[in-house]
């Protein structure tokens, strides 16, 4: 290690004090940036000596050192000294005490400013494809359990209260789109993120003749950023990028949610295998659902990331300041909750058994088919107002006479409205309720089967 001195102390007559070097530094949380630095910085010094800004000794001597420095890191061999402020600095220090004069160029025409800027581009571009992936092998299991799950039929609520009958794929189904979605949002986000910063320099740019566009095809950048002023305020992607995580938690803790209720004595819809469960201190028989309970609680961790962020930009003057440094750690949070979250609840829904028996038969209650009644008598031609109240009254009569249409014949209907005829006993089943929804996003089993085959198709792709 080099003797501790600040690359910008020139214009300093005193020495930092050491609980300022405390409060200030980030190298505790930004050292794990070091891959993205180092390959900034290599890409950077390629450019320079294309440029002729320095020579290509310099520059091979620079990115020899770096690569050492990197092979160091990657087998956890480097040391860091406390007494840098970044992984920048950290990194810099220890470049010229390897390689010596040539290291002290590598800094020329860049500033922390578009550098720190570029490593948290160049992270969350590797982080966001990851995510990607565990989106897609949750939707593909997602797939798998539609396919399996193809005959079994579920109550669907509204207000918490049975509503009409569905099938349990369909349900699945419903949150693949969710998580297509969040794919989508993310290939959104990375689409902005994947511009070129480093050339900004401090905030104006720089007089020495660099080629960004060669920086930008060096580290695969699509685009360079346009306004040098905008590019090192800029923290947008950040905020997108925590917003796309926190929709992708309120998904999971939304069918957490769902599994803790099933998993319930009370429902009985739903197995959590005992290896994805969770027991109690003092209660021999309990067995809790505490990875969906965990799931449901760390969505309000990442909207606490979202809500930091947006907080931390919102009265910043143009256009670098300090406080940006606060902008990583949620951004860390937020990248691995959802990482975590994604792949063991992928785990736990593999481990998951479903009730197909308890779940027909709380289809088959709360006079779910009620709406398949009234459409009955709309096809006879009753205009929809008057059939909902026509079922209404039946419906009410059989609450207070603790009955179901099951135990209705032709002449109870008949009562009621003088057009009924035989088939109504049949459409109020919950099988030929399903079936009649047979238009596009209806849980008809033929067109879940047909969704559940566009699915596979772009799932394969992937």
């Amino acid at each position: 290690m080099t003797e501790s001195k600040k690359p910008w102390a020139g214009r300093f007559e005193e020495a930092t004090a050491k609980n300022v070097e405390k409060f200030t530094s980030s190298l505790h949380y930004d050292s794990r940036l070091y891959r993205y630095d180092i390959q900034g910085s290599i890409a950077h010094a390629t450019m320079l000596a294309d440029q002729k800004i320095i020579s290509h000794k310099d520059a091979a001597s620079i990115i020899r050192g770096l690569k050492n420095i990197l092979f160091d890191m990657e087998k956890g061999e480097f040391v860091f000294d406390p007494a840098d402020e970044d992984i920048h600095m950290a990194i810099e220090k220890e470049l010229i005490g390897r390689v010596g004069s040539a290291g002290g160029k590598l800094h020329t025409a860049r500033s922390r400013n578009d550098q720190i800027a570029l490593d948290v581009r160049l992270f969350l571009r590797a982080e966001i494809d990851g995510i990607v992936h565990l989106l897609t092998g949750l939707q593909k299991q997602l797939i798998k359990l539609a396919k399996s799950e193809i005959s079994t039929i579920m109550p669907g609520y509204t207000h918490m209260q049975k509503a009409q009958p569905v099938l349990l794929s369909h349900y699945f189904l419903a949150f693949a789109e969710m998580f297509s979605r969040d794919e989508q949002r993310l290939g959104d986000c990375k689409k902005r993120l994947n511009v070129l910063p480093l050339g900004a320099v401090a905030l104006a740019g720089t007089g020495l003749s660099i080629d960004r566009s060669r920086t930008a095809e060096l580290l695969n950048f699509p685009a360079v950023s346009a306004n040098s002023m905008d590019t090192v305020a800029d923290r947008d992607y950040i905020a997108e990028f925590i917003f796309v995580a926190s929709l992708s938690m309120t998904h999971l803790s939304r069918f957490c949610e769902d599994l803790v209720l099933w998993s319930s004595d009370e429902f009985g819809f739903a197995d959590i295998s005992d290896a994805y469960t969770t027991g109690s201190s003092i209660m021999p028989q309990k067995k809790n659902p505490d990875i969906a309970e965990l799931i449901r609680g760390k969505a309000a961790r990442v909207y606490g990331d979202l809500f930091a962020i947006l907080t931390l930009l919102k009265g910043l003057p143009m256009t670098y300041n300090r406080d940006l440094q606060e902008d990583k750690e949620p951004l860390f949070d937020a990248v691995d909750t959802v990482k975590d979250c994604l792949s063991i609840f992928t785990e736990m829904l593999a481990h998951t058994t479903f009730n197909a028996a308890r779940m027909y038969q709380a289809a088959s209650g709360g006079f779910s088919t009620a709406t398949d009644v009234a459409e009955y008598l709309v096809e006879k031609g009753v205009p929809f107002r008057q059939a909902h109240e026509i079922v209404g009254n039946i419906v009410a009569n059989l609450v207070k006479s603790k009955k179901t249409f099951a135990d209705l014949g032709l002449s109870d209907y008949q009562k009621y409205y003088a057009g009924f005829r035989a088939d109504i006993a049949s459409r109020v089943k919950p099988e030929n309720s399903i079936n009649a929804r047979k238009h596009r996003g209806g849980t008809a089993t033929a067109v879940v089967k047909e969704r559940i085959r566009e699915f596979e198709k772009i799932l394969n792709k992937k």
